[in-house]
């Protein structure tokens, strides 16, 4: 039971610490700097979960290809998803051909 009441209290704090975040530099304008490295998390954690997912165990050629293929994409401006519908259709035909 204090198992439970500690996971719960520790969830509501996280609610609160991340709620209480817009409320306190609402009023403020964020440094330039700030702002460059705040649109870099997304691509960063991204490449984190890329990173994950494909390494620790046995390569699957084609999953690599498929990211590269998305990452390609992504690079030409193309819309985020149709990025991954190509990386995902680039895949599913690799494994289709390879049997």
């Amino acid at each position: 039971m204090r198992v439970w009441l500690s996971v719960l209290a520790v969830t509501v704090l996280s609610w609160l610490l991340k709620a209480s975040a817009p409320l306190v530099i609402a009023h403020h304008k964020l440094p330039a700097p700030v702002i460059r490295m705040t649109a870099l998390t997304a691509p960063v954690l991204l490449a984190g979960l890329i990173v994950t997912e494909l390494g620790g165990k046995e390569i699957d050629w084609t999953q690599l290809a498929g990211v590269g293929v998305a990452g390609s994409l992504a690079l030409l401006k193309v819309p985020m998803l149709v990025a991954v519908a190509g990386g995902i259709v680039t895949t599913a035909l690799i494994r289709l051909s390879a049997g």
